[in-house]
C-alpha cells in the first residue's frame, strides 16, 4: 500500500465527516501516514479550498473521500482530478464509469467496503485497493467482526486490502499484516489527536468512555450506527416514529441551507441512497439526521445535541497525541511485536 500511494507508512487515517477537515489529514499525511480529507460535508467550493489548504500544508499524498451516490459525484471527482489528488476513497462503491475515469486520470481508487462481495466487485471493476471495515468500527457499520471479516476479503481479491475497525496500537497492525492485510486503517484514533480540530470537551467525551459505553443504535437514521451512548442517543431510541421524522425534516432543511444543495438534488440524492438497497422512505429521510447530529457535537461541541460517532476502541483509548506522536507509536510498537514474535523474550532495539 505504501508503494501504491507514495506514503511511509501503512496508515490511512479516515475520512470522517466535521472531523477530517486541512489540520488533521495534512498533520496525518506529514507523519507519513495517507490522510484522508472528508468531503460529504462540504460544497464543492469549500472542497476545493480545503484540497488547496491541504496542499499549502503538506507535500506529502493525501486523499478526498467522496459519496459515491451523491448527485454531484462526477462533479467532485474532476475537481480532484483538476487539483492533483492522489487518492480517492469512497464510503460506498464508486460506478465502474467513476472507477475508470479516476483511474485514467492518475487517481488511485479505494473504496470502503464493509462485506466480501462488494470488494469482490470492485476490485473486478478495476479498484487500485480496497478499505475493509468490520463491526468494530464507528459510523455506520455491519455486524461481521474485523478478525472474521478480513481474512475472508484477503482470500478473494487481488488489489491491497486496508483493514479498519478496532485497531489503535502497532499489536494491531502487526495483526492484521498477519492476516494478509496491507495496512490499517483509523478513524477514532485520529479523532484523538492534539491535531484533531474536535472540541476538548467533546475528545473527553470519548476519553471518559469504557468499552460498554460505545454501542450500535438505528435511531439516527434507521441503519445501524456505532457512536457513544448519551442521554441524546437514550432519547432518540426512546422517541416515537413522528416525533423522530419531525426532527428528520428539521435537520434535512437545515443541512440543505449548510451545504446549498436544493431541494431537487437531496430528493435525486435520496433516491440514490434507495437505489439497491432495502431502504424506506423513513430511513432516507431520517438520514438527514446524521450529518447535522455530528455537527452539533464535533464542530460546535454540543454533546447535549449532537451524537459521536466511535469506534469500539474508544473505550481503551486515554490520550491525544500528536498525529506524529501517534504514528511513530504505532510503528515503534508494531516494531516491538515482531522481534517478540521472531525471538520471544528479546527486547527490541532502541528507538
Amino acid at each position: 500500500m505504501t508503494a501504491l500511494v507514495g506514503v511511509r507508512y501503512p496508515i490511512v487515517q479516515t475520512g470522517m465527516g466535521w472531523v477530517a477537515g486541512p489540520r488533521l489529514v495534512s498533520a496525518s499525511a506529514n507523519a507519513g501516514a495517507l490522510g484522508i480529507l472528508a468531503s460529504a460535508t462540504m460544497t464543492l467550493g469549500e472542497l476545493r479550498a480545503a484540497v488547496r489548504e491541504v496542499k499549502s500544508r503538506t507535500d506529502a499524498p493525501f486523499g478526498v473521500n467522496l459519496r459515491a451516490d451523491a448527485g454531484d459525484a462526477a462533479e467532485r471527482a474532476r475537481l480532484i482530478i483538476d487539483e492533483g489528488v492522489r487518492v480517492a476513497s469512497f464510503a460506498l462503491a464508486p460506478s465502474r464509469e467513476l472507477i475508470t475515469r479516476l483511474k485514467d486520470a492518475g487517481v488511485v481508487v479505494i473504496p470502503s467496503v464493509g462485506a466480501r462481495r462488494h470488494a469482490e466487485k470492485v476490485a473486478a471493476w478495476g479498484a487500485d485497493a480496497v478499505i475493509v471495515q468490520g463491526g468494530e468500527g464507528g459510523g455506520h457499520t455491519g455486524k461481521v467482526a474485523t478478525t472474521v471479516l478480513l481474512p475472508q476479503v484477503v482470500d478473494a481479491v487481488d488489489v491491497p486490502v486496508v483493514a479498519a475497525g478496532g485497531f489503535h496500537d502497532g499489536r494491531g497492525l502487526v495483526a492484521a499484516l498477519a492476516y494478509g492485510a496491507a495496512g490499517i486503517a483509523m478513524g477514532t484514533r485520529f479523532l484523538l489527536t492534539s491535531d484533531s480540530t474536535v472540541p476538548d470537551a467533546v475528545k473527553a467525551e470519548y476519553l471518559k468512555a469504557g468499552v460498554n459505553d460505545v454501542t450500535v443504535t438505528t435511531a439516527v437514521d434507521g441503519l445501524p450506527h456505532r457512536m457513544l451512548r448519551s442521554e441524546l442517543v437514550d432519547s432518540l431510541e426512546r422517541a416515537g416514529r413522528a416525533r423522530v421524522l419531525a426532527r428528520a425534516v428539521r435537520h434535512a432543511a437545515g443541512f440543505r441551507k449548510l451545504s446549498g444543495l436544493s431541494w431537487s438534488r437531496m430528493v435525486r440524492d435520496g433516491l440514490a441512497m434507495k437505489h439497491g438497497k432495502d431502504l424506506s422512505w423513513s430511513q432516507v429521510l431520517l438520514a438527514a439526521n446524521t450529518p447535522m447530529l455530528l455537527k452539533a457535537s464535533m464542530v460546535e461541541g454540543r454533546t447535549d445535541l449532537g451524537v459521536m460517532a466511535s469506534g469500539q476502541v474508544a473505550g481503551v483509548i486515554e490520550d491525544l497525541p500528536s498525529c506524529a506522536e501517534l504514528v511513530g507509536r504505532v510503528m515503534a510498537e508494531a516494531q516491538s511485536a515482531l522481534v517478540r514474535l521472531h525471538a520471544p523474550g528479546a527486547q527490541p532495539p532502541p528507538g
